[in-house]
């Protein structure tokens, strides 16, 4: 008989505690958290600028965007003033292709 009554005590430890377990998430609930990690470290200049190669081989309407992190100076050409490429001969979303206009050499801001 005392063996029936510590199984049946144990039992019941345990079925509170996974019950405790399992309401946890409802009382308390964790916040979430919807980004994941950092974000890619870009700015991206407001509005369309004239685009210059440093080669002189293009001169194009697009977007400056600039890589926190290296300094690399981008252009995104738009080909018109609009702030997103734009085609007008056709009617699918156009993707736009950077190429480098320059870098600015943030390692020496500390010098």
């Amino acid at each position: 008989m005392r063996t029936d009554m510590r199984t049946n005590f144990l039992l019941a430890l345990i079925a509170i505690a996974i019950i405790a377990i399992a309401l946890r998430p409802y009382l308390a609930p964790e916040p979430v958290q919807a980004q994941s990690g950092d974000p890619y470290p870009l700015y991206i200049e407001p509005g369309t600028k004239m685009l210059r190669a440093p080669d002189g081989s293009r001169q194009v309407y697009g977007r400056v965007v600039v890589d926190m992190r290296t300094g690399k100076v981008w252009g995104f050409p738009t080909f018109t003033p609009d702030t997103y490429p734009v085609n007008g001969a056709d009617s699918k979303p156009q993707t736009s292709h950077p190429f480098v206009l320059g870098r600015f050499a943030f390692e020496d801001i500390d010098k």
